[in-house]
Protein backbone atom coordinates (compact mmCIF):
# COMPACT_ATOMS: atom_id res chain seq x y z
CA UNK A 1 0.00 0.00 0.00
CA UNK A 2 1.26 3.49 -0.88
CA UNK A 3 1.81 5.38 2.38
CA UNK A 4 3.19 8.59 0.88
CA UNK A 5 1.32 11.54 2.41
CA UNK A 6 1.83 13.72 -0.67
CA UNK A 7 0.57 13.19 -4.20
CA UNK A 8 3.08 13.08 -7.09
CA UNK A 9 4.55 16.42 -8.12
CA UNK A 10 2.49 18.54 -10.46
CA UNK A 11 3.69 21.50 -12.48
CA UNK A 12 2.09 24.93 -12.78
CA UNK A 13 3.28 27.55 -15.25
CA UNK A 14 3.57 31.32 -15.06
CA UNK A 15 5.12 32.33 -18.37
CA UNK A 16 8.52 30.65 -18.60
CA UNK A 17 8.54 29.70 -14.93
CA UNK A 18 7.58 26.16 -13.88
CA UNK A 19 6.32 25.74 -10.32
CA UNK A 20 6.41 22.39 -8.50
CA UNK A 21 3.41 21.63 -6.29
CA UNK A 22 1.66 18.73 -4.62
CA UNK A 23 -1.31 18.05 -2.32
CA UNK A 24 -1.86 16.09 0.87
CA UNK A 25 -3.18 12.71 -0.22
CA UNK A 26 -6.66 11.65 0.78
CA UNK A 27 -8.05 15.09 1.58
CA UNK A 28 -9.87 15.70 -1.71
CA UNK A 29 -13.21 17.39 -1.32
CA UNK A 30 -12.16 19.48 1.66
CA UNK A 31 -11.77 23.25 1.54
CA UNK A 32 -8.70 24.29 -0.50
CA UNK A 33 -5.77 25.61 1.53
CA UNK A 34 -2.55 26.74 -0.16
CA UNK A 35 0.63 26.84 1.93
CA UNK A 36 3.17 29.51 0.95
CA UNK A 37 6.73 28.85 2.15
CA UNK A 38 9.36 31.34 3.28
CA UNK A 39 12.55 32.54 1.62
CA UNK A 40 14.80 30.21 -0.30
CA UNK A 41 13.70 26.82 0.96
CA UNK A 42 11.54 24.15 -0.64
CA UNK A 43 7.92 23.33 0.10
CA UNK A 44 9.06 20.19 1.91
CA UNK A 45 10.01 22.25 4.97
CA UNK A 46 6.30 22.40 5.86
CA UNK A 47 5.92 19.90 8.74
CA UNK A 48 3.97 16.82 7.68
CA UNK A 49 2.43 16.71 11.16
CA UNK A 50 0.96 20.19 10.74
CA UNK A 51 -0.35 19.32 7.26
CA UNK A 52 -1.99 16.16 8.62
CA UNK A 53 -3.74 18.16 11.33
CA UNK A 54 -4.88 20.79 8.81
CA UNK A 55 -6.34 17.98 6.69
CA UNK A 56 -8.09 16.66 9.81
CA UNK A 57 -9.55 20.14 10.27
CA UNK A 58 -11.28 19.93 6.90
CA UNK A 59 -8.70 21.37 4.51
CA UNK A 60 -7.39 20.03 1.23
CA UNK A 61 -3.76 21.09 1.69
CA UNK A 62 -1.45 22.05 -1.17
CA UNK A 63 2.09 23.40 -1.11
CA UNK A 64 4.43 24.67 -3.82
CA UNK A 65 7.98 25.80 -4.43
CA UNK A 66 8.49 29.47 -5.15
CA UNK A 67 10.49 30.36 -8.22
CA UNK A 68 14.17 30.10 -7.23
CA UNK A 69 13.40 27.36 -4.69
CA UNK A 70 13.09 23.60 -4.59
CA UNK A 71 12.12 21.98 -7.87
CA UNK A 72 10.72 25.14 -9.43
CA UNK A 73 12.54 27.20 -12.06
CA UNK A 74 15.72 28.89 -10.88
CA UNK A 75 16.49 32.19 -12.58
CA UNK A 76 19.91 33.34 -13.88
CA UNK A 77 22.35 34.90 -11.38
CA UNK A 78 22.22 38.62 -10.69
CA UNK A 79 24.79 40.99 -9.24
CA UNK A 80 23.28 40.94 -5.74
CA UNK A 81 24.63 38.03 -3.72
CA UNK A 82 23.43 38.75 -0.18
CA UNK A 83 19.77 38.74 0.95
CA UNK A 84 20.38 41.61 3.38
CA UNK A 85 21.58 43.83 0.53
CA UNK A 86 18.66 42.81 -1.68
CA UNK A 87 16.15 43.37 1.13
CA UNK A 88 17.19 46.99 1.56
CA UNK A 89 17.49 47.70 -2.16
CA UNK A 90 15.07 49.86 -4.07
CA UNK A 91 14.61 47.63 -7.08
CA UNK A 92 14.75 43.93 -7.78
CA UNK A 93 17.05 42.67 -10.49
CA UNK A 94 15.25 39.48 -11.54
CA UNK A 95 11.46 39.75 -11.15
CA UNK A 96 8.78 41.54 -9.18
CA UNK A 97 6.73 40.68 -6.12
CA UNK A 98 3.73 40.76 -8.46
CA UNK A 99 5.33 37.90 -10.40
CA UNK A 100 5.61 35.86 -7.20
CA UNK A 101 1.98 36.58 -6.32
CA UNK A 102 0.94 35.47 -9.79
CA UNK A 103 2.94 32.25 -9.28
CA UNK A 104 0.59 31.33 -6.42
CA UNK A 105 -2.43 31.90 -8.65
CA UNK A 106 -0.84 29.75 -11.37
CA UNK A 107 -0.67 26.95 -8.80
CA UNK A 108 -4.36 27.42 -7.98
CA UNK A 109 -5.11 27.18 -11.69
CA UNK A 110 -3.10 23.97 -12.04
CA UNK A 111 -4.95 22.43 -9.11
CA UNK A 112 -8.32 23.49 -10.50
CA UNK A 113 -9.06 25.66 -7.47
CA UNK A 114 -11.08 28.77 -8.26
CA UNK A 115 -10.49 30.04 -4.72
CA UNK A 116 -8.48 28.93 -1.70
CA UNK A 117 -7.54 29.81 1.84
CA UNK A 118 -3.92 30.99 2.09
CA UNK A 119 -1.42 30.30 4.87
CA UNK A 120 1.98 31.93 4.36
CA UNK A 121 4.99 31.99 6.67
CA UNK A 122 7.86 34.52 6.68
CA UNK A 123 8.41 35.70 3.07
CA UNK A 124 5.47 33.45 2.22
CA UNK A 125 3.31 35.55 4.54
CA UNK A 126 4.18 38.66 2.54
CA UNK A 127 3.51 36.82 -0.72
CA UNK A 128 0.13 35.66 0.60
CA UNK A 129 -0.74 39.24 1.55
CA UNK A 130 0.11 40.35 -1.98
CA UNK A 131 -2.03 37.61 -3.51
CA UNK A 132 -4.95 38.85 -1.40
CA UNK A 133 -4.35 42.40 -2.69
CA UNK A 134 -3.76 41.50 -6.33
CA UNK A 135 -6.22 38.60 -6.70
CA UNK A 136 -8.92 39.08 -4.03
CA UNK A 137 -11.39 37.03 -6.04
CA UNK A 138 -9.14 33.97 -5.66
CA UNK A 139 -8.64 34.18 -1.87
CA UNK A 140 -11.13 32.94 0.73
CA UNK A 141 -9.12 33.85 3.82
CA UNK A 142 -5.58 35.00 4.54
CA UNK A 143 -3.33 33.82 7.36
CA UNK A 144 0.03 35.62 7.52
CA UNK A 145 2.59 34.22 9.97
CA UNK A 146 6.01 35.56 11.02
CA UNK A 147 5.93 38.16 8.25
CA UNK A 148 6.47 41.86 7.66
CA UNK A 149 3.82 44.04 6.03
CA UNK A 150 3.81 43.20 2.33
CA UNK A 151 4.04 46.85 1.29
CA UNK A 152 7.13 47.60 3.41
CA UNK A 153 10.20 48.27 1.29
CA UNK A 154 13.79 49.46 1.45
CA UNK A 155 14.85 51.08 4.71
CA UNK A 156 11.23 50.94 5.88
CA UNK A 157 11.72 47.22 6.51
CA UNK A 158 14.31 47.95 9.21
CA UNK A 159 11.65 48.89 11.75
CA UNK A 160 10.32 45.33 11.58
CA UNK A 161 13.43 43.17 11.56
CA UNK A 162 16.11 42.42 14.12
CA UNK A 163 19.16 43.82 12.36
CA UNK A 164 21.78 41.88 14.39
CA UNK A 165 20.00 38.65 13.47
CA UNK A 166 20.08 39.56 9.77
CA UNK A 167 23.78 40.33 10.06
CA UNK A 168 24.32 36.97 11.73
CA UNK A 169 22.51 35.17 8.96
CA UNK A 170 24.52 37.04 6.34
CA UNK A 171 27.75 35.80 7.87
CA UNK A 172 26.76 32.15 7.50
CA UNK A 173 28.75 30.48 4.72
CA UNK A 174 28.61 26.83 3.72
CA UNK A 175 30.40 24.96 0.95
CA UNK A 176 28.59 23.76 -2.17
CA UNK A 177 28.66 20.15 -1.01
CA UNK A 178 26.20 17.64 0.42
CA UNK A 179 27.59 18.16 3.93
CA UNK A 180 27.50 21.93 3.41
CA UNK A 181 23.82 21.70 2.54
CA UNK A 182 23.11 19.65 5.66
CA UNK A 183 25.06 22.03 7.88
CA UNK A 184 23.19 25.00 6.42
CA UNK A 185 19.81 23.37 6.99
CA UNK A 186 20.70 22.53 10.57
CA UNK A 187 21.99 26.04 11.24
CA UNK A 188 18.83 27.65 9.88
CA UNK A 189 16.63 25.35 11.97
CA UNK A 190 18.65 26.20 15.07
CA UNK A 191 18.49 29.93 14.32
CA UNK A 192 14.71 29.93 13.81
CA UNK A 193 13.86 27.91 16.93
CA UNK A 194 12.65 29.45 20.16
CA UNK A 195 14.83 28.93 23.25
CA UNK A 196 11.60 27.94 24.98
CA UNK A 197 11.44 24.73 22.92
CA UNK A 198 13.93 21.86 23.20
CA UNK A 199 16.15 21.64 20.13
CA UNK A 200 16.73 18.04 19.09
CA UNK A 201 20.08 18.16 17.29
CA UNK A 202 19.86 14.59 15.99
CA UNK A 203 16.31 14.94 14.73
CA UNK A 204 17.01 18.26 13.02
CA UNK A 205 20.16 16.94 11.39
CA UNK A 206 18.25 13.90 10.13
CA UNK A 207 15.62 16.26 8.70
CA UNK A 208 18.28 18.38 7.00
CA UNK A 209 19.81 15.23 5.50
CA UNK A 210 16.42 14.00 4.33
CA UNK A 211 15.45 17.30 2.71
CA UNK A 212 18.90 17.95 1.21
CA UNK A 213 17.71 21.46 0.32
CA UNK A 214 20.45 23.59 -1.21
CA UNK A 215 18.13 26.60 -0.92
CA UNK A 216 19.29 26.99 2.69
CA UNK A 217 22.73 28.15 1.46
CA UNK A 218 21.88 29.59 -1.99
CA UNK A 219 22.19 33.26 -1.10
CA UNK A 220 21.87 34.39 -4.71
CA UNK A 221 18.48 32.72 -5.11
CA UNK A 222 17.41 34.08 -1.72
CA UNK A 223 18.49 37.55 -2.85
CA UNK A 224 16.39 37.35 -5.99
CA UNK A 225 13.33 36.39 -3.94
CA UNK A 226 13.72 38.92 -1.15
CA UNK A 227 14.69 41.63 -3.62
CA UNK A 228 11.48 41.30 -5.65
CA UNK A 229 9.81 44.71 -5.33
CA UNK A 230 6.11 45.32 -4.77
CA UNK A 231 4.50 48.05 -6.90
CA UNK A 232 0.87 47.45 -5.97
CA UNK A 233 -1.58 48.93 -3.44
CA UNK A 234 -1.13 49.02 0.33
CA UNK A 235 -2.15 46.18 2.63
CA UNK A 236 -4.97 48.41 3.89
CA UNK A 237 -6.80 47.46 0.69
CA UNK A 238 -7.01 43.77 1.69
CA UNK A 239 -10.68 42.83 1.97
CA UNK A 240 -10.60 39.10 2.79
CA UNK A 241 -10.87 37.79 6.38
CA UNK A 242 -7.34 37.97 7.78
CA UNK A 243 -5.48 36.32 10.65
CA UNK A 244 -1.98 37.38 11.76
CA UNK A 245 0.12 34.87 13.71
CA UNK A 246 3.47 35.66 15.28
CA UNK A 247 5.84 33.87 17.64
CA UNK A 248 6.67 35.78 20.79
CA UNK A 249 10.27 34.54 20.53
CA UNK A 250 10.78 35.24 16.83
CA UNK A 251 14.53 35.94 16.47
CA UNK A 252 14.19 37.61 13.06
CA UNK A 253 10.92 39.55 12.78
CA UNK A 254 9.82 41.88 15.57
CA UNK A 255 6.30 41.58 17.03
CA UNK A 256 5.59 45.13 15.81
CA UNK A 257 5.47 43.73 12.27
CA UNK A 258 2.48 41.57 13.16
CA UNK A 259 0.87 44.45 15.03
CA UNK A 260 1.32 46.70 11.99
CA UNK A 261 -0.32 44.17 9.67
CA UNK A 262 -3.20 43.58 12.05
CA UNK A 263 -3.81 47.31 12.59
CA UNK A 264 -3.74 48.16 8.89
CA UNK A 265 -5.74 45.30 7.39
CA UNK A 266 -9.45 45.98 8.09
CA UNK A 267 -10.90 43.47 10.54
CA UNK A 268 -7.66 41.50 10.93
CA UNK A 269 -7.12 39.49 14.09
CA UNK A 270 -3.74 39.13 15.80
CA UNK A 271 -2.69 36.02 17.73
CA UNK A 272 0.67 35.88 19.51
CA UNK A 273 2.14 32.42 20.02
CA UNK A 274 4.17 31.90 23.23
CA UNK A 275 7.26 29.73 22.93
CA UNK A 276 7.41 30.10 19.14
CA UNK A 277 10.33 31.48 17.17
CA UNK A 278 10.57 31.96 13.41
CA UNK A 279 9.17 28.48 12.85
CA UNK A 280 6.12 26.31 13.53
CA UNK A 281 7.10 23.81 16.25
CA UNK A 282 5.01 20.73 16.98
CA UNK A 283 3.47 22.06 20.24
CA UNK A 284 1.53 24.75 18.32
CA UNK A 285 0.41 22.72 15.29
CA UNK A 286 -3.07 22.18 16.71
CA UNK A 287 -3.35 25.82 17.76
CA UNK A 288 -2.39 27.02 14.28
CA UNK A 289 -4.83 24.60 12.64
CA UNK A 290 -7.63 25.63 15.01
CA UNK A 291 -7.01 29.32 14.31
CA UNK A 292 -7.01 28.80 10.52
CA UNK A 293 -10.18 26.69 10.82
CA UNK A 294 -11.86 29.35 12.95
CA UNK A 295 -10.95 32.04 10.42
CA UNK A 296 -12.47 29.93 7.64
CA UNK A 297 -15.61 29.46 9.73
CA UNK A 298 -15.77 33.11 10.76
CA UNK A 299 -15.71 32.05 14.40
CA UNK A 300 -12.74 33.15 16.55
CA UNK A 301 -14.53 31.76 19.63
CA UNK A 302 -13.96 28.27 18.28
CA UNK A 303 -10.22 28.84 18.23
CA UNK A 304 -10.39 30.28 21.75
CA UNK A 305 -11.90 27.03 23.00
CA UNK A 306 -9.05 25.22 21.26
CA UNK A 307 -6.54 26.83 23.60
CA UNK A 308 -4.94 29.51 21.44
CA UNK A 309 -3.06 32.32 23.12
CA UNK A 310 -3.85 35.85 22.18
CA UNK A 311 -1.36 38.64 22.09
CA UNK A 312 -1.86 42.40 22.03
CA UNK A 313 -4.77 43.75 20.09
CA UNK A 314 -4.06 45.11 16.60
CA UNK A 315 -1.94 48.21 16.76
CA UNK A 316 -0.86 47.60 20.36
CA UNK A 317 1.95 45.11 19.86
CA UNK A 318 5.18 45.51 21.78
CA UNK A 319 8.64 45.67 20.26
Amino acid sequence: MDRRPWTPTRWARNGDVRLACDTWAGADGNEPLLLVMGMGVSRRWWPDGLCRILADHGFSVARYDHRDAGESTHLPPTRTRLPATALLGRRGEAYTAEDMADDAVAVLDELGWETAHLLGVSLGGAVAQRVAIRHPDRVRTLTSMSAVPADAAGLGVLRYIRVPAVARLSRMRYPDTEEGTVRAGLAIARFCASPAQPFDEEEERAKAERLADSGTRDTRAQSRQIGAQWHGPAISTITVPTLVLHGRDDPLIRPNAAAAIASRVPGARLVALPGVGHDIPAPVWRTVAAEVRALADGSPERANRGGSHHGPQPGRGSE
